[in-house]
């Protein structure tokens, strides 16, 4: 099981790193080409949502790896999985259904996590 809560960890952690730092870092006008629900009024809170997703990425791993304050990576998948049912019915709403399986899967990821390393706490 350890295995298992490992890799979905890992998932999580690279899909989750990789997406905040792309629009934490990515010029306002490409992310607006990319993803329309980005628009100039809402930029600081997707810039906002980045961080919080790269820090995400960081707790489900760091914590538990390094045995300093392990109850912050199970919290950590929690608001991952958070993230995601709020992007589900963004994408529904934009005509973007083909995104959410991917949404579906990453929560089902991060659930997995937090509910396994609650267990083991």
């Amino acid at each position: 099981m350890n295995v298992a809560l490992w890799i979905a960890s890992g998932l999580l952690a690279a899909m989750f790193f990789m997406a905040g730092l792309g629009k934490a870092l990515r010029p306002a006008a490409a992310l607006q080409e990319q993803m329309r629900w980005v628009t100039p009024e809402r930029l600081a809170a997707v810039r906002v949502l980045a961080w919080l997703e790269v820090l995400g990425a960081v707790g489900v791993i760091l914590p538990w790896a390094t045995g300093v304050a392990p109850v912050l990576t199970p919290i950590a998948a929690v608001g991952l999985a958070v993230t995601q049912v709020g992007a589900i019915p963004l994408h529904l709403r934009l005509g973007e259904g083909k995104s959410v399986p991917v949404n579906v899967v990453l929560l089902a990821l991060a659930v997995f996590v937090a509910v396994g390393r609650f267990a083991a706490l």
